[in-house]
């Protein structure tokens, strides 16, 4: 279980070494096509050097999978160096097995967001898997006036935020570029150091996470796993990997089961009213449907619940299909709230919407909570089938129809 602070005064920077930035101020010695990998490195080396002393917040989504997590501990140890404080805080929940599961076994330090929090003792945010959209203390640090000053992330250009170091790549997890910063900088990892073993054992399961066990990576990352297989604990990999799904997770499964629609190698599944708890069990069912004969996409949703809060729909995206861009998918599909805002977007292969439910939230009465998940489960669905395109060839055929029996 996550524990309430990091103990920063326990965290060593990433090796002893005594240079400055400026000492490899020097042409790279790395092939031509990683030369912008090592000059990304640098930079942010240097941003950091010359913040030192202060104390930042690491923002992670608000139900933080194995990428970001990995990733703020990685920011978290390349900042020690230079004795900067981070603090890495989610403002939601941790239900996936194995993300418990990460956190527990590595110990991995993390801080769940309390509104008696003072957010006015950071001097700087950064975001990481993420660009600001998929955690709610975008807005409460804004209202703080703490300015983000780095983003990395590995999913489509948001817009929402802006940092003076950006770092978005087409790469196949965010702890793949982090693996690159440590890479190409000074502050490698070290075999005898057990916090940098913890480091590359969080960021080999991220990139594996991310890409499916490897069968979706890329160039970039399989570098960075073969980088950090020589520091890996294979045995708390193993660990981590190996849990079991829990009763919950496989009910949610199970009703996606009963209530999908295939349509074009399409399989959408709603799944009714979700605890907060369980949110993760809803990504989990749509990897699942993935598994079916002659589906390339699947998309799962529900509404979450949460007492005394605003209720949403939340949706998962999973695709195999080469040819199909998450983001622009559900972006077009689902549009834009009144501020602008897209209810949803992804990244290659995976992508996930929030759709708030608006005044017919609050009330638990059965029958009302009946009525209004028909309503919503049949307006996603609508849009998503006029996405696909089936709802629009099927308004076209009753239209056909109406007019042969006019003509008759």
């Amino acid at each position: 279980m996550a524990r309430e602070r990091a103990q920063l005064s326990e965290i060593s920077p990433l090796s002893n070494v005594e240079s400055e930035p400026e000492s490899f101020r020097r042409e790279p010695k790395e092939p031509r096509e990683n030369q912008d990998s090592v000059r990304r490195a640098h930079e942010i080396i240097e941003l950091l050097d010359q913040r030192r002393g202060e104390r930042h917040i690491v923002a992670i989504q608000n139900f933080p999978d194995p990428d970001a997590i990995a990733s703020g501990l990685a920011h978290q140890m390349l900042a020690a160096h230079f004795d900067i404080t981070v603090d890495i805080v989610y403002d939601g929940f941790i239900s996936h097995q194995e993300n418990l599961a990460l956190v527990q076994l590595l110990q991995i330090e993390l801080l769940h967001y309390d509104p008696k929090l003072d957010l006015g003792q950071y001097q700087a945010s950064i975001f990481v898997d993420n660009q600001g959209t998929t955690t709610g203390l975008t807005g409460k640090l804004k209202e703080a006036g703490v300015q983000p000053l780095v983003i990395v992330d590995h999913h489509e250009r948001q817009g929402l935020i802006e940092a003076p170091f950006t770092d978005l790549r087409k790469v196949g997890a965010t702890a793949t570029i982090y693996t690159e910063y440590l890479r190409y900088s000074p502050y490698s990892l070290e075999k005898n150091n057990q916090q940098h073993i913890r480091l590359a054992t969080a960021l080999m399961h991220a990139i594996r996470s991310e890409t499916g066990g490897m069968i979706r990576a890329r160039e970039a990352d399989f570098k960075a796993a073969g980088y950090l297989t020589g520091f890996v604990d294979h045995s708390l990999l193993s660990e981590i990997l190996n849990v079991k799904r829990s009763k919950r997770v496989i009910d949610v499964i199970k009703i996606a089961l009963e209530n999908r629609i295939v349509r074009d190698n399409y399989s959408i599944a709603g799944v009714g009213f979700v605890r907060y708890e369980d949110r993760d069990a809803i990504p989990q069912a749509a990897d699942f449907l993935l598994t079916e004969e002659n589906i390339h996409t699947a998309i799962v949703y529900g509404i979450i619940i949460k007492e005394g809060e605003r209720e949403v729909i939340i949706g998962s995206l999973r695709t195999s299909k080469v040819t199909l861009n998450p983001d622009s998918f559900l972006k077009t599909a689902l549009g834009k709230d009144n501020s602008g805002h897209f209810y949803g977007g992804g990244k290659y292969e995976a992508g996930g919407f929030e759709i708030p439910i608006g005044f017919l939230s609050g009330s638990l009465e059965e029958e009302f909570m009946r009525s209004k998940w028909k309503i919503y489960d049949a307006m996603v669905k609508r849009k998503l089938l006029e996405k696909i395109g089936v709802e629009t060839i099927q308004a076209a055929n009753r239209t056909a129809n109406l007019q042969e029996w006019a003509d008759e």
